[in-house]
Parts: C-alpha cells; structure tokens; sequence
C-alpha cells in the first residue's frame, strides 16, 4: 500500500520560509498604512506642525514597538527553518498558524494605537504575542521530537532556541501584568524587552559546578 497523501503534504521546508517572508513583508508593510502625516490644510504654523507630530508619537511608538515585535520572531522562525531538514503536514500548518498571528498583528497594533489607555487594547496585542510565541515554540517542539532538524545540530542549540522563546514570554507575560498599574508602564517594558532582543544580548546563564569524583 503506497503513502497517503497527509504523508506527502508539506514537505518542502524551502517553500515555507518563501511563504513566511512573505507575509511578513506584508505585515510590515500594513504596519506603517497606519501612520498618517498631518493634512494640509490644518497646519499653518511650525507650531500647528509640531503639535500634529506631537499627536502622532503614539502611533510612531506602536510602529516601532510591533516593527521590532515582527523582526524579532522572523529571525525566531528562520532560526528554526534554518535547521528544518524536511517538513511535514504537521508542522506546515502549525507554521501557518504562526503567519496567522504575524497577520493578525497590523490590527492589534492599530487597535492599541488607538485604545492605549485601555486594558483590554494591551492584553489583545499581548494575547498577539503569545500566539506567536506559543505556535514558534510548538513548532520547536514538533520538529525535533519527530526527527525533521538536522541530526548533527547540538543538543546545546535545541535547548537555547526553547529557551529563548520561553525567557522571551515570560518578560512579556510580565509587562503585560504591568497594566493592571498602567498601560504605559506595560508598553514601556515590552519595548525595552524588544530593544533588548534586537540588540541580539543574552540573559546570563548559572554555571554549573563540576563535581570531582
């Protein structure tokens, strides 16, 4: 009896990440069509424009925060595709799952743009992360115990990239919990957090201690 097609499916992991960088590209982009410059005809003065811009710095922030947010987890997910031998149905679709969410973030951007005084616009777009966070390390997970990365990849490295993504939602579960002080304070965190990532720093790491026997 010859394979199923479910085992046939999905197995071209070259395809997924052309997929994924795609979508990104369009997230991205969607992200910056919600930034929209002062009209014409309400500025008259340096000053009417410089207050415009003022009013426009929330908007600049939440770009910024969810532009770094997006680049964060494309390095995440090519990290992993990068050590995929082959794919599976399996884990294409918990990968498309995880393009759901990167799709999914130009509209939790905007929504906390627009509410961010509002707990419930800062738990949505964390609820955004977590999504993200949670399919990326599934995915992780899925990959090695079904022997799809490279079997010469270090047990060291699979251990670090969960890490990562687990030490990564954990700071963000935290400075979501930040908003039952205030909102801002919860934005402020995520942010350093994200600053912190894209500067590619690492968290220091307890030695353990060899016994002599």
């Amino acid at each position: 009896m010859g394979p199923t097609y479910n085992q046939l499916a999905g197995q071209n992991a070259e395809r997924l990440a052309a997929l994924s960088d795609g979508v990104f590209a369009v997230a991205m982009t969607l992200l910056v069509l919600d930034l929209h410059g002062p009209a014409g005809e309400a500025i008259h003065s340096e000053q009417a424009l410089w207050l415009a811009l003022q009013h426009l710095a929330p908007r600049l922030l939440m770009f910024a925060m969810s532009f770094l947010t997006l680049g964060i987890f494309w390095v995440g997910q090519q990290t992993q595709l990068n050590h995929v031998e082959r794919s599976e149905r399996s884990l294409t679709w918990i990968h498309l799952v995880f393009l759901f969410a990167v799709s999914l973030l130009p509209f939790s951007t905007s929504l906390l743009a627009e509410f961010v005084q509002y707990r419930v616009a800062l738990v949505a777009y964390w609820l955004n992360i977590v999504l993200l966070g949670g399919t990326l390390f599934f995915s992780w997970t899925c990959a090695t115990r079904g022997g799809l990365v490279n079997p010469d990849l270090p047990p060291g490295h699979i251990r670090a990239i969960r890490r990562r993504i687990v030490i990564g939602q954990s700071l963000y579960a935290f400075g979501a919990a930040l908003c039952l002080i205030d909102t801002h304070w919860s934005i402020g965190f995520i942010m350093a957090v994200q600053v912190f990532y894209a500067l590619g720093l690492e968290w220091p790491r307890r030695r353990r201690k060899s016994r002599e026997l």
